[in-house]
């Protein structure tokens, strides 16, 4: 915290008591933020790519038992519930995931050799998302050790960047009902109060092959030319304030075998990116229905999240400072049924990029922020989403 910002609060301070205050706040929870450092070192030193994160989980597994924790373990993912559970109060959700993606070849450090410089920890997985991942994990000591209105549930997932089935998806249904989540990706510490979700249709169309120079045949790819005009020029009704319009990007097309055959298929892929007014499912129906030729999703299970603004825990963080905004890109909120916000410290656009990093002071940050903002926070019982 700089001397500035705390002139700014307005509060009398001479200059003695602005440097004590100052030194207060630098050891306010340091045991706490030094074992968070400690434990990412750890966590970067142990390579935890989406699948593979047996290793990582193992050794996060240990560290929550060395900190007096009863972690329970469902494949890669840990979990622990507050002692004192009361199921009479909600139940605030920390999660952040633990696996990464595979290092590029740009990388000029060793992705798994945790390098502190100028301030910065460096390593694969340091700002998607171990600082988020272990600093929740602190954050989750400290208040439980006092009252609150609420239980708390501390949760580290695997396949995240990957959307996997036995990821976030496989402990959903096993922990308590959960009122309100807190998703540790890197935000700045802004919370993202709506994300956009993702749908990936497959779409083909038909036609019969013939010889090109008898001019045989129903060309697949003409057939289909009304429905890529479709997709290219559609524009979705509804627009978020947070996040603009739902999209959708004709990004891959294949059809034909040599120049002198007509193609009798032509296979599309299409990336929608929608925002809170629609669900997957809804989407999938509407294009099928614009569309004579066969669509096919992926997945419905990655919908965009939106949290109401006047919800207790963002109108604390507008109090706090905070900005709320809307995220481009996914995370396990997609995978929520319930509300959440997205807070974590480091920058998004640090994610997937060679020479990651995280700053220590950010870690920090982190760890006093998430305490003001659900120490003593008060919220209503799990409203699930529609």
């Amino acid at each position: 915290m700089q001397i500035q910002k705390i002139v700014k609060t307005g509060k009398n301070f001479d200059n003695i008591h602005v440097i004590a205050y100052l030194c207060s706040q630098m050891e306010k929870y340091k045991e706490y933020k030094d074992c968070a450092i400690e434990l990412l070192k750890v966590l970067i030193s142990t390579p935890s790519v989406s699948r593979e994160e047996q290793q990582a989980a193992d050794k996060m597994e240990n560290a929550m038992r060395q900190m007096g924790l009863s972690p329970q373990r469902q494949g890669n993912n840990l979990w622990v519930v507050g002692k004192d559970f009361d199921k009479t109060k909600p139940t605030i959700l920390l999660n952040a995931h633990i696996d990464t993606v595979k290092p590029v070849a740009s990388w000029t450090r060793n992705p798994f050799e945790p390098t502190e410089e100028d301030g910065c920890l460096y390593g694969l997985g340091s700002n998607d998302c171990g600082g988020g991942l272990v600093s929740l994990l602190q954050v989750f000591r400290i208040l439980q050790e006092t009252k609150q209105a609420y239980n708390l549930v501390y949760l580290a997932s695997a396949e995240e960047e990957v959307a996997g089935k036995d990821g976030i998806a496989s402990v959903l249904p096993l922990l308590p009902e959960i009122a309100v989540a807190v998703v540790g990706e890197p935000t700045g510490m802004q919370p993202a109060i709506a994300e956009r979700g993702l749908m990936v249709l497959d779409i083909k169309s038909y036609g019969r092959s013939g010889h090109a120079a008898r001019n045989e045949g129903i060309n697949a790819i003409e057939e289909a030319l009304d429905d890529i005009h479709w997709i290219v020029s559609h524009k979705f009704r509804k627009e978020s304030p947070l996040l603009g319009p739902t999209q959708m990007k004709l990004t891959m097309i294949h059809s034909g075998t040599q120049h002198n055959v007509v193609p009798d298929l032509c296979e599309m892929v299409v990336d929608v990116r929608t925002n809170e007014y629609y669900r997957n499912e809804y989407v999938y129906e509407y294009v099928k229905k614009h569309l004579k030729s066969e669509v096919t999703a992926r997945s419905f299970r990655l919908n965009s999240s939106y949290i109401d603004p006047e919800h207790p825990i963002v109108k604390r963080c507008v109090k706090m400072g905070m900005k709320p905004y809307g995220s481009p890109t996914l995370s396990d909120q997609s995978q929520m049924s319930f509300p959440s916000i997205k807070l974590g410290p480091g920058e998004s656009a640090r994610s997937h990029t060679a020479d990651e990093y995280i700053r220590i002071d950010e870690i920090e940050g982190a760890i006093d922020t998430y305490v003001r903002l659900l120490d003593g926070l008060s919220i209503a019982q799990a409203t699930p989403r529609d």
